[in-house]
């Protein structure tokens, strides 16, 4: 074929371990062409050997371009520092309306269910009801052992956070999940206020509901922007946008795993235990409050650098060419 010499050149260049800058320049040169080769053979005359060869050959030479590298503790630094807090902090307006209007339901809901007892007497016995706001709600955070337990509500929670994500191509899904979840909440509220139980509710709520309820909302909230991001691509392609967006929401569904471990610690050996209630809702705040540094802070921070939450470009994998050799 007329193009082989430049394939075997690129293949000879991939080989060496040392390149000079002519080289370095020459096989990012040939790189570019022997992708629009192979762009060429697939739609024209797609011969699997010629299409497996050149991909090999690409896939050498990019490994000779980038340099090969492995995750390193300096990786996840970046992670945790640039990355997810970036996410984080361009998607607030998602997520903070999402936040938001989850509370305004609960409280609605709450509100309304108070005034209408049947919500609760119409699924329970009047001796559920009792054991419920009487033992059950308080023991359900001391019936397992605090490690077993704060392992249980981590991994839970953290379904239900990736599945507001990965339900987020289609959307109402993850408003149907996040409506559950808040009306759940609502409806607990109000059977335990109907029964003068409310102290001990917000008591064992408060101290690690604050940052798992907010790492649900940032779920549901990154869920409907990837949403969005098909629907309404703006300046890009539908596939484009909805790529970008997909990366963005795989780093914060990587990072709510750290967030949601916290809250699960919280709920497993804070909530349960013998400090006062005043104790146990601060160490809640302040741990809210560090979240909310953390995205304002040092998300903006990273957000001002040009982070965007996406993954680095090395990362992102190639595009077509459009223009032929």
């Amino acid at each position: 074929m007329v193009h082989q010499p430049q394939w075997r050149r690129l293949e000879e260049l991939s080989a060496r371990r040392r390149l000079t800058g002519a080289e370095a320049d020459e096989l990012l040169d040939l790189y570019q062409r022997v992708s629009t080769h192979l762009s060429v053979v697939r739609s024209a005359s797609p011969d699997p050997t010629v299409v497996t060869y050149l991909s090999s050959v690409l896939a050498r030479a990019r490994v000779a371009s980038a340099g090969a590298r492995t995750s390193t503790w300096s990786d996840a630094l970046g992670f945790f520092t640039r990355t997810f807090p970036a996410a984080l902090y361009r998607l607030r307006w998602w997520w903070g309306t999402t936040a938001v209007l989850g509370v305004v339901l609960a409280a609605l809901t709450a509100w309304w269910a108070v005034g209408h007892p049947e919500v609760w007497t119409q699924r329970m016995t009047p001796a559920e009801i009792q054991a419920y706001v009487g033992t059950d709600f308080e023991h359900y955070y001391s019936e397992f052992p605090h490690g077993e337990f704060g392992t249980l509500v981590w991994v839970n929670n953290a379904r239900v956070a990736a599945l507001c994500i990965a339900l987020g191509v289609l959307g109402l899904p993850v408003l149907w999940l996040l409506a559950t979840n808040v009306v759940n909440v609502g409806v607990a509220a109000a059977l335990m206020l109907s029964h003068d139980r409310g102290s001990l509710f917000f008591g064992l709520i408060l101290p690690h509901g604050l940052l798992e309820l907010t790492a649900v909302f940032v779920a549901g909230g990154v869920g409907l922007r990837l949403f969005w991001s098909w629907v309404e691509p703006g300046s890009s392609s539908r596939l484009e946008s909805f790529a970008r967006e997909g990366r963005s929401a795989v780093a914060v569904a990587l990072g709510l795993v750290a967030v949601l471990f916290v809250s699960g610690f919280i709920e497993g050996f804070v909530t349960p235990s013998g400090l006062p209630t005043w104790a146990r809702i601060v160490i809640g705040l302040v741990a809210e409050s560090l979240f909310l540094l953390y995205v304002f802070v040092v998300g903006r921070a990273a957000a001002r650098r040009g982070v965007i939450g996406d993954v680095l470009a090395r990362d992102r994998g190639d595009v077509a060419p459009v223009a032929a050799a």
